[in-house]
């Protein structure tokens, strides 16, 4: 079967990305949605390049879906439904996604891929996001949190390293994974990584109700002597 992958290029896309080599299956491509004008990716907000440099480095094809700024739901599902008739996408059987337990968005994933014919996959479903948090720390991954909801998180979060000494100072009521939407990450180098992606932290700052962390690759960083 040909599975694409959605990648956001956090932590969870990356756990499900190893999951799934596990089973022995590799995706056709990794599917990312970005927005028009700003180069960056759809919530995450970091820079396309970082996303083609993830790609080249776990060896998985890119194929990118552009939305339009505040897009509808009509023109979210026409964009991709558009991405799935054309290559890379258009003999993919199935869609893997990161999700954990969400059920209202497994649902919609579902009936959308569904509609299309197209099945969909959960290799993450279910497990305790404590531990999946731990097991991704523990197996070398690298992650730098791009994104805070500052209602749910203290912005200070925003461009930490999600390592241990983070876990360890989330607040209750906080999700290891941010599978709530509490924030973002961009993983940077790990067990599916052929080779690093070199990023460094850039600017911090809130927009439209979040703080997002600039990530730019380390080459662009500026010097601090």
């Amino acid at each position: 079967m040909s599975v694409a992958l959605s990648w956001s290029g956090g932590k969870d896309s990356a756990l499900a990305l190893r999951r799934l080599r596990e089973l022995g299956i590799e995706p056709a491509a990794l599917v990312t949605t970005f927005t028009e004008g700003y180069e960056r990716v759809s919530m995450h907000a970091v820079r396309h390049e970082l996303l083609r440099a993830q790609s080249e480095a776990v060896g998985v094809p890119l194929a990118e879906v552009w939305i339009p700024p505040e897009c509808s739901n009509a023109a979210y599902e026409e964009r991709m439904a558009r991405a799935f008739s054309e290559a890379p996408l258009a003999r993919v059987e199935a869609v893997a996604f990161g999700d954990l337990f969400l059920e209202d968005v497994r649902a919609y994933r579902e009936a959308r891929l569904a509609a299309a014919g197209r099945g969909a996959l959960f290799p993450l479903w279910g497990e305790d996001t404590a531990r999946l948090a731990r097991e991704f720390v523990d197996a070398g991954f690298e992650a730098t949190v791009v994104c805070v909801d500052p209602r749910r998180l203290d912005p200070s979060f925003c461009g930490r390293a999600y390592d241990r000494a983070l876990l360890d100072d989330l607040p209750p009521g906080v999700d290891p994974c941010g599978e709530n939407g509490e924030f973002h990450t961009f993983v940077s180098a790990g067990p599916v990584f052929e080779t690093p992606v070199p990023v460094a932290a850039g600017e911090r700052v809130e927009r439209d109700g979040f703080w997002f962390c600039d990530l730019l690759p380390a080459a662009a960083a500026p010097h601090v002597p």
